[in-house]
């Protein structure tokens, strides 16, 4: 019987439940929308720690109204804010002789210029003459005008699109508010500059395109793209927009995700005074501040990053991210093709469940505390990496739910474990603590995989004891007496056999029955029930004094020992039971013990466990018999001691002389040779007895075998 141990199939019955509890917890919360502001704090982690430029991001640059130019303009020119238009005329003058690729400006233009209807001219002649300018518009719910303006003609890519009605109607917005019309006709593109943050105010996300009254709008930083191109065309999907042979991949929401190459400032940015001075000094042939070749073929953005104008935005990489910079993210994204994709719902569900899995089943059958200790670690880190690899692979992978998911597995799979695991440990202490050395008994809890409480077949070396004439001491004790020798006795045999790593079967009266290699495996098992037996006979020798001082007799002990294969394990009724051993290995060590008798000897070995043994000890062949209840011979041995063997060499010598003699059937010269050593050799006094009795037959009914006839 296996008893309350834990076995396999509850092992995988518990993980199963386990992984199943740590999966639906953390896909109910997700579905809830528990942790989306944690999962979207983790992803500005992401996008922080691994920003980079790109292959495009020399590509665009910046220039920026900051402070520093708002002061520059009022000390050096009178210009109190806002500034007159022919200051951004400038701007766009300077670039058109750099011959930059296209132009970007994030201000809305709405109304007419304070400073008067030339001011709005020169800017709008500027931006006419440059020729590849896009200008920001605003879209919205709430006002603006609702029909494309009539001195406005459509940009040249609405006649090139291809998109489902019912997807459009989701991207249109019903308002717009275009640049004053002194200035619209000068730009060849509209951008929309009307961006929603996420849930927590950080924006991660753009839309690339909306509709106003049927006519696409995209942000502007496509726009700036759109530009500088003579044609483009866009295809829209439901999960894709197609520019000119480009991907912009789309979330659920239609926008999309950004990834960010770095702090503001990562694309060159450049003070809106610099350049505006730059083109005075150029207009009055003067060296200019910037080199026009800075411009050179670069999609440019003109906005704003003094705090005070409120155009800055707080972005996963920075918490006052100017707008047109947030535009020049998308357009380095869009040329360098590499937007960040969501991970598919169904991809995450499975991660989930396979990393769920993994981690209980894992953590279920390693339970080692230390393994425990270093796959949890493990596990817990593997969301991360994943995250951090899948980011590295353009794709949004959720962090907060595999790893929530983990936490749960390896909680509710520790407190199992530990739960299990007492309750294994209990068993087996109180299932082998009468048996085994407790330092074996640590062995076993430590590493509970190793062991198999169910019955088994393996090989055993088994060891039978017992007190010779000890039923005459016991008559002559009163009973506390007798219990107090036998403990002492049974305790003293028992510690040898534990430090041996042997399993104390049981006792019967003064008779100890052991084995080794159950239910751990020792692999010199023979080597150690050899060892045991001597080291038990060297120790009753010691204890012989102080037992013949209390019982008046010497005690001397009968050893079999013998090794071959054996039934062992967990043995009786459900509710009693005992770990033990069957079969026929078992049986004749227990004749071994008494076959001691015939030969005068104590210690007693079978040529298995002798052969087993190695040569670790010294052995002396003592007979071929056939024991009690078995047919076929064998062949068995005593132990003993180098030192032991080498002080009666001659002795042992003589004997095996002898005994080959024996085997011959030669009794008369056998007889001999052991009346010369039968004093000094009890083996040998048995065996001139022996040979006396036997009648010399014929060679060929004699086999050498001495026929046991008793127990």
């Amino acid at each position: 019987m296996i008893g309350p141990a834990i076995n396999f199939r509850t092992r995988i019955i518990n993980a199963v439940v386990i992984a199943l509890a740590a999966v639906s917890i953390s896909l109910v919360l997700w579905a809830t929308g528990w942790f989306n502001g944690l999962e979207l704090k983790t992803w500005d982690w992401r996008a922080s720690k691994f920003a980079q430029p790109g292959e495009n991001t020399p590509d665009i640059c910046l220039i920026l109204v900051d402070q520093p130019s708002i002061d520059w303009a009022a000390e050096e020119n009178g210009w109190p804010w806002p500034w007159p238009r022919t200051a951004y005329g400038a701007i766009v003058d300077f670039l058109n002789r750099s011959k930059a690729k296209a132009l970007g400006i994030d201000i809305l233009f709405t109304e007419q210029s304070s400073y008067g209807v030339n001011d709005d001219k020169v800017f709008h002649d500027a931006c006419r003459s440059f020729g590849k300018a896009a200008i920001a518009c605003g879209l919205g719910f709430e006002s603006g005008i609702h029909k494309w303006p009539e001195v406005l003609s459509k940009p040249f890519f609405a006649a090139n699109i291809q998109i489902q009605p019912s997807v459009q109607k989701k991207m249109q917005r019903p308002y717009a508010a275009f640049p004053h019309q002194d200035l619209a006709s000068g730009f060849r593109v509209f951008g929309n500059v009307d961006q929603n943050p996420d849930e927590d105010g950080i924006y991660r996300r753009i839309a690339p395109l909306r509709f106003f009254d049927n006519t696409p709008m995209p942000i502007l930083g496509l726009a700036t793209y759109f530009a500088a191109e003579e044609k483009a065309g866009i295809v829209f999907s439901k999960k894709m927009i197609r520019i000119s042979g480009k991907d912009i991949p789309l979330d659920d929401s239609g926008q999309a995700i950004l990834r960010f190459r770095g702090p503001s400032g990562t694309h060159k940015a450049y003070s809106a005074a610099a350049v505006i001075r730059s083109e005075i000094q150029m207009r009055n042939g003067e060296k200019p501040q910037l080199d026009p070749a800075l411009f050179k073929d670069k999609y440019v953005l003109l906005g704003f990053s003094a705090k005070g104008l409120f155009d800055t935005k707080p972005v996963p990489v920075s918490s006052a991210y100017p707008g047109a910079e947030l535009n020049a993210t998308f357009l380095d994204n869009f040329l360098s093709g590499d937007f960040i994709k969501r991970t598919p719902l169904a991809v995450n569900i499975v991660f989930i469940i396979l990393i769920s899995f993994a981690c209980v089943f894992v953590l279920t059958f390693y339970q080692s505390v230390w393994i425990s200790v270093i796959l949890s670690f493990f596990f817990a880190v593997l969301p991360p990496a994943a995250a951090a690899l899948a980011y590295f692979s353009g794709y949004w992978l959720p962090l907060v739910i595999p790893e929530f998911a983990v936490i749960i597995a390896i909680t509710l799979s520790l407190v199992v474990n530990f739960a299990t695991e007492g309750i294994q440990r209990q068993f087996i202490k109180s299932a082998f603590q009468q048996y085994l050395n407790p330092a074996f008994i640590d062995q076993i809890i430590a590493h509970p995989e190793k062991l198999t409480l169910g019955g088994e077949r393996r090989e055993l070396s088994i060891f039978f004891s017992d007190l010779q004439g000890f039923t005459s001491i016991s008559e002559a004790l009163d009973p506390e007496s007798l219990t107090a020798l036998l403990n002492d006795y049974l305790s003293a045999m028992t510690d040898i056999i534990h430090e041996e790593n042997g399993t104390v079967d049981k006792y019967e009266g003064d008779a100890i029955i052991a084995f080794w290699n159950a239910p751990l495996d020792v692999p010199d098992h023979a080597c150690r029930a050899v060892n045991a037996a001597l080291r038990c006979q060297e120790k009753l020798a010691e204890l012989r004094p102080q037992y013949l001082a209390r019982t008046g007799k010497e005690l001397y002990m009968r050893i079999g020992v013998n090794t071959g294969y054996a039934v062992v394990g967990n043995l009786g009724s459900k509710d009693r039971f005992d770990y033990t051993m069957l079969g026929d290995s078992v049986n004749l060590a227990a004749r071994l013990e008494g076959v001691n008798k015939e030969f005068g000897t104590y210690t007693m070995v079978s040529a298995e466990t002798r052969k087993q043994a190695g040569d670790k000890f010294s052995f002396r062949e003592l007979a071929r018999v056939a024991v009690v209840g078995k047919k076929e011979a064998v062949t068995v041995f005593e132990p003993l001691r180098d030192d032991v063997y080498n002080k009666n060499k001659d002795i042992l010598i003589n004997f095996h002389n002898g005994l080959q003699l024996f085997y011959k059937g030669q009794f008369d010269a056998a007889r001999d040779i052991f009346l010369s050593t039968a004093s000094v050799d009890p083996a040998a006094a048995k065996y001139a007895d022996k040979c006396t009795d036997m009648k010399k037959p014929a060679v060929a009914e004699w086999d050498g075998v001495w026929v046991m006839t008793s127990k």
